[in-house]
């Protein structure tokens, strides 16, 4: 008698917080994914849908129209996709977690999408994972033909008076800083993978003067900046390297510029603050479409306009690198259930 109370009473404070449309049927058939992977448009879906064996198709209210489920392979592997900037990626995270269709207590969240890539730490298909999140437009700005003579910048801290000046941050998702261990994992476990590249993509790298730009494209670890506006050129690539630096003691190496991570990791970290997922079990990987700034002999507007053929290569190498991290959890889920591995 005492455990059928007690059973009845943990269904009904489960049931609680989930919505009120799920049925007990559906509570029961909750899906538990070992990794869920995160792409924010359908060119960076399309590699994963493609190569992976996804069985289930789950429709989860309040995602995107445009792309209404989250696809599951029988093995524990789920793709979701946002679509793209700030408001559809938090949207979306957020009707994913409180939907009440999955338990993401131990589930490991892969961001995997594409970029802008500094030349001096990546090239055009070349794979980064990210210590360090930033958001680049949590700041005023004043249009460079209106700034003080001495700044270097148009772009303040908010409470600031002038670039560099460091206050305190108010808003809470100006960075996050992931999991060191996970982080090294996912670059051990990634770096050797032969990534993609092509013709065109080759040549246009003739236009930068030295490595790794010109080179071949490779894995490595460095910092991403989030903004919704596509900046681009080298002075706007400075301040955003000097930004990154400011807000994270000078710890953090800008090397790839995107739109959605702060956004989708303030939904996720709302998540884990509500106990639905472990904010730990989070990787970044944003693989290089295009240079941030321009060549030699270019100018930012050529360099921004320009078709430099990264992006094939890209989106394959999101795919390629995320998939061999993805695939490492899951196939051996008895060591990564517990954390990572060490």
């Amino acid at each position: 008698m005492m455990l059928r109370h007690l059973g009845a009473g943990l269904f009904s404070v489960m049931a609680a917080s989930l919505p009120l449309t799920l049925s007990a049927q559906e509570v029961s058939q909750r899906i538990s994914p070992k990794a869920m992977v995160i792409t924010m448009f359908a060119g960076e879906a399309k590699p994963w849908l493609e190569n992976e064996r996804f069985t289930q198709k789950v429709a989860v209210p309040g995602l995107s129209k445009a792309f209404p489920e989250v696809s599951c392979t029988d093995a524990g592997l789920c793709l979701m996709t946002t679509s793209m900037g700030y408001a559809n990626a938090a949207s979306s995270v957020s009707a994913l977690l409180y939907s009440g269709r999955f338990d993401l207590s131990q589930t490991y969240f892969l961001i995997a999408g594409i970029a802008g890539v500094d030349p001096a730490d990546g090239t055009l298909g070349s794979a980064h994972w990210a210590r360090f999140a930033v958001d680049g437009g949590l700041q005023n700005v004043i249009d460079a033909r209106e700034i003080p003579n001495d700044w270097t910048t148009g772009y303040v801290a908010i409470g600031a008076s002038r670039p560099g000046e460091k206050v305190e941050l108010k808003y809470g998702s100006e960075v996050y800083r992931l999991n060191e261990d996970l982080l090294q994992k996912a670059y051990t476990v990634t770096k050797d993978v032969e990534l993609a590249d092509g013709d065109a993509a080759k040549a246009y790298r003739a236009r930068y003067a030295a490595a790794p730009a010109n080179a071949a494209p490779r894995v490595s670890i460095c910092d991403t900046v989030s903004m919704d506006t596509w900046w681009h050129g080298s002075k706007l690539g400075a301040a955003m390297e000097a930004w990154a630096k400011l807000i994270t003691n000078g710890e953090a190496n800008y090397c790839t510029t995107q739109q959605e991570d702060n956004a989708t990791l303030t939904a996720l970290r709302r998540g884990a603050d509500a106990n639905l997922l472990n904010f730990d079990r989070i990787a970044v990987l944003r693989a290089a479409s295009n240079f941030d700034r321009e060549g030699s002999s270019q100018t930012p507007v050529e360099s921004l306009t320009a078709k430099s053929g990264g992006y094939i290569p890209s989106v394959t190498n999101a795919y390629r690198v995320g998939a061999k991290f993805a695939h490492t959890i899951v196939a051996d889920w008895q060591n990564w259930s517990v954390g990572v591995p060490k």
